[in-house]
C-alpha cells in the first residue's frame, strides 16, 4: 500500500513537472513570436523615422516613437489570429508581469526625464542644462535587456539570456560615451554640410535598429522556431 503511494506520489510529480516544461515552451514559443514581431516594428520605425528626419530636418518626427506600442500590438494581434492563445500557466504570468512591469517603469521614467528636462531648461543655464538633463534611451535600453535576460532565464533560453545582455550593456555603454553623436560629429566634420541630415536622422536610426535587432528579433527569431 505504501509503495503504490509513493509510486503514485512520483508518478503525479512527473505529470506536473511535464506540464510545466510543455506550458514553458509553449509560452515559449508565442513569447519569442512577440518578440519578433516588436523587433521588425520598432526596426522598421526606427528607419521610417531616420528617413523622415533626414528628408525634412524636422526632429519632431521624434514623436513617433508614442505610436510604437500600438503598432507592436497591432501587429501581434495580426499575426497571432487564428493561432490557439498560450495557456494560462505560472510561466506565462510570470513572462507577462515582467513586461508589465517593465512598460511601467519606462513611461514613468520617461514622464519624469521630459517633466525634468522641462524644468532645466527654464531654470538652469544651457552649458548647466546639457550636464544635468536626462537621457531616458540608455537605461530603457538597459532595462530592455534586464527584462529580455529575465525572461530567458524564466523560459530557459541561454540565447535569450545573452541577446538581452549584450543588447541591454551594449546600449548603456553606447548611449553613456556618446558614441551616436561622437560618429554625427566626425561625420558633420569629414564631410560637407550635405550630410548633417545623415548624421543626425540615419545613424541614431540605425543604431535603435541594430539594438532592436540583437536585443528582440534575434532572440524572438530563435525561440518561435524552437
Amino acid at each position: 500500500m505504501e509503495e503504490n503511494s509513493n509510486m503514485t506520489a512520483e508518478r503525479s510529480l512527473e505529470i506536473i513537472k511535464e506540464q510545466i516544461e510543455r506550458s514553458r515552451k509553449e509560452v515559449g514559443k508565442d513569447t519569442g513570436l512577440s518578440l519578433y514581431v516588436s523587433g521588425i516594428c520598432t526596426m522598421c520605425m526606427a528607419l521610417l523615422i531616420g528617413i523622415l528626419i533626414y528628408l525634412t530636418s524636422n526632429t519632431a518626427w521624434y514623436l513617433l516613437y508614442v505610436l510604437l506600442p500600438v503598432v507592436i500590438f497591432a501587429a501581434d494581434s495580426y499575426v497571432k489570429r487564428g493561432r490557439p492563445k498560450a495557456p494560462a500557466s505560472m510561466v506565462g504570468s510570470m513572462v507577462d508581469k515582467t513586461w508589465q512591469t517593465f512598460g511601467i517603469f519606462v513611461l514613468a521614467y520617461f514622464v519624469f526625464g521630459i517633466l525634468y528636462n522641462m524644468l532645466m531648461s527654464h531654470f538652469e543655464q544651457p552649458d548647466v542644462y546639457s550636464r544635468l538633463a536626462i537621457h531616458p534611451l540608455r537605461v530603457v535600453l538597459l532595462l530592455m535587456g534586464m527584462t529580455i535576460t529575465i525572461n530567458g532565464h524564466i523560459l530557459k533560453s541561454r540565447w535569450m539570456v545573452w541577446c538581452g545582455i549584450v543588447g541591454g550593456i551594449g546600449g548603456l555603454v553606447w548611449e553613456s560615451f556618446y558614441v551616436t553623436q561622437t560618429l554625427t560629429g566626425w561625420l558633420v566634420y569629414y564631410t560637407s554640410a550635405h550630410y548633417i541630415g545623415v548624421a543626425h536622422g540615419l545613424i541614431p536610426a540605425f543604431i535603435i535598429a541594430l539594438l532592436a535587432f540583437i536585443g528582440l528579433t534575434l532572440p524572438g527569431m530563435k525561440m518561435k522556431n524552437k
